[in-house]
């Protein structure tokens, strides 16, 4: 999953992307470079963002959707939790909601996935950007990490959304502090196990990794990303989202191949 922020606050871009005919090209890039799905956000959701309006939202979201329309031949996703913004999209040419809060912040949300049939990615989060760190405490944070996301997939299933259309996210560096990202990561089986769900991490350039990394800035975070990336696939991932798309590709694959190989039984020898 490429990811496409068309903010002019991302944590992790060398420059903001605002313009619609450039971000056209990056989505256009993405898919050549082996994206299979692109994912379109309006509104950065960093640790200390502040909040969007829904009307700035679809004014940088749906210019781009629309520039997409008949170009893109992979799926695409919009980053949002506002139910209205979703509405908008899925009418423009989305076919995913990619929703940070996990149907926490706009109940109104899951109808509106389940009225056109979309897909639905609930991520595990706490709180808003604002207030996420100061709620980054946990007895076992794998264990609460599944209980409030079955609390989540219990919303979307209530609504109607279908339970194949509905992926899981642990939401890495989201009220949670580097330990317990690494541990999630570590930790991945169990949460795919309980959950039942396909798995999406998004660890790409994370601050989680920065103390790791010798303090690098998040644009200088690729090789640790390749790292996460990699642990991801072999401990069961199914949906990489990242940045720099055509070097993680080549991680993926390799990995695939590792996990591949390690599920198959081994020759017996001669």
């Amino acid at each position: 999953m490429g990811i496409l922020n068309v903010t002019p606050d991302s944590f992790a871009e060398r420059a903001p992307r605002l313009d619609p005919a450039r971000s056209i090209e990056t989505a256009l890039q993405m898919e050549s470079d082996g994206a299979d799905l692109v994912d379109i956000g309006g509104e950065s959701t960093r640790p200390g963002a502040e909040p969007l309006s829904e009307e700035d939202e679809l004014a940088r979201v749906l210019p781009l959707l629309r520039g997409l329309a008949g170009r893109l031949r992979i799926p695409i996703s919009v980053d949002t939790y506002k139910a209205e913004v979703a509405r908008a999209a899925l009418g423009s040419g989305a076919g995913i909601v990619n929703d940070v809060s996990g149907l926490r912040r706009d109940p109104a949300l899951a109808r509106v996935v389940a009225e056109h049939g979309a897909a639905l990615v609930l991520m595990h989060s706490r709180g808003t950007p604002a207030t996420m760190a100061d709620r980054a405490v946990y007895a076992d944070v794998v264990a609460e990490v599944v209980a409030e996301l079955s609390a989540s997939v219990d919303v979307a299933l209530e609504a109607g959304i279908q339970v194949g259309q509905v992926v899981v996210d642990p939401g890495l560096g989201f009220a949670k502090r580097p330990a317990h990202s690494y541990g999630v990561l570590a930790r991945l089986p169990e949460i795919a196990a309980v959950l039942g769900r396909p798995v999406l991490v998004g660890a790409s350039r994370k601050s989680f990794m920065r103390e790791a990394l010798d303090d690098r800035p998040a644009i200088d975070r690729d090789w640790g990303t390749a790292a996460a990336v990699a642990a991801a696939v072999l401990a069961g991932a199914h949906i990489l989202r990242v940045h720099a798309v055509a070097e993680m590709v080549q991680v993926v694959r390799v990995a695939e191949e590792i996990r591949r190989h390690g599920e198959q039984p081994s020759a017996p020898s001669e």
